[in-house]
């Protein structure tokens, strides 16, 4: 099963109503660009080289660019759906004949909604009933004990699991609720005309 790791932080804003309060975010080991992604895919078991699936990739980015600026959602299977939204400005026209799009209207953003069909559902709730949950210090506490069983000339296997977390309902709270981590919530939308299924990715 796949691992999410988290820490556990204080809400340090002191004009959010959560000041205080303690929530987790996830503790992201590594940030893959296309070509580690390739390489990543390419030692699967495919039949490409890494070139070949960087070049398949690289086209994909450029496409998707493409039918999103031609008003049109990209939906890939199994994984969601790419859209685009308008941000205005706030207060709106005063009336339909003054609306200008070059002046009311602030952003066009890309926006993701996770796959929801049955067979491949990875929303926000599915999402994490896959995942196994290691809390951040739980593990770097088992690798210091590790690390020092064997300076002593033995060894120790395992333990990772120790900080596993079965309360992780709040798991999307990191930027709802005040703190300095709310990237993941994309409804910063004013129009009316926008979906607030999906996050934000630009």
């Amino acid at each position: 099963m796949a691992k999410i790791i988290y820490e556990v932080y204080q809400n340090q804003n002191s004009y959010s109503q959560a000041y205080g309060k303690w929530y987790a975010r996830v503790k992201n080991l590594e940030s893959l660009n296309t070509r580690k992604l390739s390489n990543h895919i390419a030692e699967h078991g495919s039949i490409y080289t890494p070139d070949v699936v960087y070049g398949v990739m690289e086209k994909f980015r450029s496409c998707l660019l493409e039918m999103l600026l031609n008003s049109k959602k990209v939906k890939i299977e199994g994984l969601g759906t790419f859209y685009t939204t308008l941000e205005c400005q706030k207060g709106g026209a005063v009336s339909k004949d003054k609306f200008n799009i070059l002046k009311d209207v602030k952003g066009l953003h890309i926006r993701f909604l996770p796959e929801q069909e049955q067979e491949n559902n990875i929303s926000s709730r599915q999402f994490l009933k896959q995942a196994e949950f290691i809390n951040v210090e739980s593990l770097l506490k088992s690798e210091e004990s590790e690390s020092g069983n064997t300076g002593n000339g033995g060894t120790q296997q395992g333990g990772g699991n120790g900080g596993t977390s079965g309360g992780t309902s709040g798991g999307d709270n990191g930027g709802d609720n005040g703190s300095t981590s709310g990237g993941d919530n994309g409804g910063g939308d004013n129009g009316g005309g926008s979906n607030g299924g999906g996050n934000d990715v630009n």
